[in-house]
């Protein structure tokens, strides 16, 4: 589920850092940096684990701070296909069941991954698994087992302030898709609500 990713970039550290030892300095400035951002085909960014080696400081004519050249490593979340996760269900559609977890929100089954036997139950807004003789639902809040299937990476573009793109028609509301959003399935033994399986 978490990886070691290392990367090479420019740090700028700030003057107001310069009186803390440099790799405390640099620690905050790639953390600033890094931390809760998705990186493009690597994942979301958590925080530092080390530094690995960095320059001696350059600076630049109009700025008061020190351009850094740093080598480190961070700690990115980026499961595997086929990875048991959990997490718990935020929202149950039509569409299938939405999955956050403590830090990331951006999961989704589809209906068509979940149990065969599943269907949606509008009233209640719950999928009910309809093995046999028994019922069991899938509420909202639930402790819920799954297994990644896909992970999508979506480029981001710059967008128009948001008081320029509101619209009255949802129709013409654009629709903004995560970095980084991972599919996932219950079609598999011991998956579904932890909670059946105890």
């Amino acid at each position: 589920m978490f990886v070691l990713t290392k990367i090479s970039d420019l740090i700028r550290l700030d003057p107001l850092n310069f009186n803390t030892p440099l790799a405390e300095g640099l620690e905050d400035e790639i953390n600033k940096k890094f931390a809760n951002r998705v990186i493009h085909n690597v994942g979301l960014c958590i925080c530092l684990y080390d530094i690995e080696d960095f320059n001696d400081g350059m600076t630049k004519n109009g700025d008061g701070g020190v351009f850094i050249k740093c080598t480190f490593r961070i700690i990115v979340f980026r499961p595997f296909v086929g990875e048991i996760l959990v997490g718990w269900v935020s929202s149950c559609t039509e569409e299938g069941i939405n999955i956050k977890m403590e830090f990331f929100d951006d999961i989704h089954i589809p209906k068509d991954l979940l149990f065969e036997t599943c269907q949606f139950v509008p009233r209640e807004q719950a999928w009910v698994w309809k093995n046999g003789e028994y019922d069991y639902y899938i509420d909202t809040n639930e402790k819920i087992r799954f297994r990644v299937e896909q992970e999508i990476f979506t480029q981001q573009q710059p967008r128009k302030p948001s008081s320029l793109q509101m619209s009255e028609d949802p129709a013409n509301q654009e629709v903004i898709h995560p970095p980084y959003s991972i599919i996932g399935s219950c079609q598999a033994d011991g998956m579904g609500l932890v909670s059946w399986w105890d």
